[in-house]
């Protein structure tokens, strides 16, 4: 369950959201049932699909409120997702028009620029000339966990990647934005993987950083032995990991601005607000 409540100082006469809260459905992950609530009840709302294929919730409240709650359950059946061996030099995984055309947009820098020389210097020292993909990457992983560390509330949103890099700690999304320019950097397609981590751990099992809200990792793109698409391979530089069932994806994209959980413009002369997050991913028997 993942609750989003708004509280405002004064009254808000008209609303209007969009939830990236429905989780996807792939090999691996399918949505056994989901729904968002919104209280007020909004006055219109609609379901429709962006450019990567992720289900998007629109609505539009106009009763006048000072406090609006959007409320997304889900259960969902995840299993086991991790990467296939791989022994291909990390050069050939490098997409283009004739080989993963669809991934080619996904090596594309942002704009304004996140990948800078030191970030690509960095980046360079686990993709030296041959090495097999997945080794540089749990390489990458294994050095983002290491060289940054996690401290809630040390940046925002907003915060460039360059930023991070230099101030070495950040939250997950950062950590995930990081390890995305850095793969760019060499040539290589990434997205942003936003979603949720069991909040409990399995017995004998860790209990991973971002389990208490929504979490955000990574995933690097793998062509095909024969003609196709090519995969993808999530990993999550915040807990040192690839993922596996203990991830819940919900949307991705290039980055997070094309996938927040829950974004909006309100109407109001209010002066001051607050939002609180919950999340809550328990285990079901079935």
């Amino acid at each position: 369950m993942h609750r989003t409540i708004y509280v405002y100082s004064d009254g808000v006469s008209s609303s209007y959201g969009r939830a990236y809260l429905t989780p996807r459905e792939f090999p691996g992950q399918r949505s056994l049932s989901h729904d968002v609530r919104i209280d007020p009840v909004p006055s219109d709302r609609s379901v429709g699909a962006d450019v990567y294929g992720n289900t998007t919730l629109y609505f539009h409240v106009t009763a006048e409120h000072r406090r609006l709650e959007v409320t997304g359950e889900s259960m969902v059946e995840v299993t086991s997702r991790l990467p296939p061996p791989d022994s291909k030099p990390w050069e050939h995984a490098r997409p283009g028009i004739e080989n993963g055309p669809l991934a080619v947009e996904f090596t594309l820098d942002l704009n304004p620029p996140e990948i800078n020389p030191e970030i690509a210097a960095y980046a360079a020292e686990s993709f030296p000339p041959g090495r097999p993909l997945l080794d540089a990457v749990t390489e990458l992983t294994a050095r983002i966990y290491t060289d940054f560390t996690y401290k809630s509330g040390s940046t925002t949103v907003s915060t460039r990647v360059a930023d991070v890099f230099i101030a070495r700690k950040g939250v997950c999304q950062d950590f995930a934005r990081l390890g995305i320019a850095c793969l760019r950097s060499q040539g290589l397609a990434a997205r942003y993987v936003s979603g949720y981590l069991a909040t409990n751990p399995p017995p004998g099992k860790p209990r991973l950083i971002g389990a208490d809200a929504t979490h955000a990792w990574a995933a690097v793109w793998l062509p095909d032995d024969t003609a196709g698409d090519g995969h993808w391979i999530d990993f999550d530089p915040t807990n040192n990991k690839f993922a596996d069932e203990r991830y819940v994806t919900l949307a991705w994209g290039r980055d997070y601005a094309d996938v927040p959980p829950v974004r909006g413009i309100i109407y109001t002369d209010a002066k001051e607000s607050t939002i609180t997050v919950s999340v809550d991913v328990a285990p079901v028997e079935v």
